[in-house]
């Protein structure tokens, strides 16, 4: 588990290479739609469904990995 499978599901959702750890979602021109698909493919991979609350509130790889990281036992 690690933060680079997040960058890696944020990268075939927008579609561009141009994403690291600290990249923020929106300003990469994410939206509410694509967000909703990112936490699919997250709850998919990793077993742990996030809110969209989660996801504005850090809209990060970072971010959301480390609020899987803590639901995660």
């Amino acid at each position: 588990m690690s933060a680079d499978h997040i960058v890696q599901i944020f990268c075939r959702v927008l579609g561009t290479n141009e994403v690291d750890a600290s990249s923020d979602f929106f300003e990469l021109g994410g939206d509410s739609l694509l967000a909703t698909r990112v936490l699919s493919a997250i709850a998919r991979d990793y077993g742990t469904e996030l809110l969209f609350e989660d996801f504005v509130d850090d809209p990060s790889a970072r971010g959301l990995f480390s609020k899987v990281a803590a639901a995660v036992p």
